[in-house]
């Protein structure tokens, strides 16, 4: 089963290398990158690339993203975002757009989620994306 992995998982990655010793968070991402289970999507590829104002930093780090393809968002996938952001919000859960996007595109696919944001926890109350379980 692919793996979605989110914006909080691959900045931790990025960091600098002493902070990520022995952390079973990068533990768990390298394994799914070597067992080719890492799905990825354009407005995630957006996030982790914002905010860089380092040129260099942000070259190194676009240059290692480029192994990864994006997933091809259709428009059905926006729609389905909005369906799921709506069931939560009828709920009284709000999120980001990106974040419904996200769980749509899982759900579609029958993937699961690597997160460390606690929205999803929320969301998985109303919607059925499967968050993945560190191992």
């Amino acid at each position: 089963m692919k793996v979605l992995i989110d914006t909080p998982i691959w900045s931790l990655a990025f960091r600098k290398k002493e902070d990520n010793v022995k952390n079973i968070t990068i533990e768990n991402l390298v394994n799914l990158i070597r067992n080719g289970r890492i799905a990825i999507i354009g407005p995630i590829r957006q996030e982790i690339l914002s905010g860089i104002s380092d040129r260099n930093k942000f070259n190194d780090i676009k240059e290692k993203m480029s192994i990864f393809s994006d997933y091809d968002l259709q428009s059905s996938d926006y729609e389905f975002a909005a369906e799921c952001s709506n069931e939560c919000r009828r709920n009284g859960i709000q999120g980001s757009h990106a974040d419904f996007l996200i769980c749509a595109v899982a759900i579609k696919n029958d993937w699961e989620i690597f997160t460390e944001d606690n929205d999803f926890y929320e969301y998985e109350k109303y919607i059925p994306i499967k968050i993945y379980n560190i191992k």
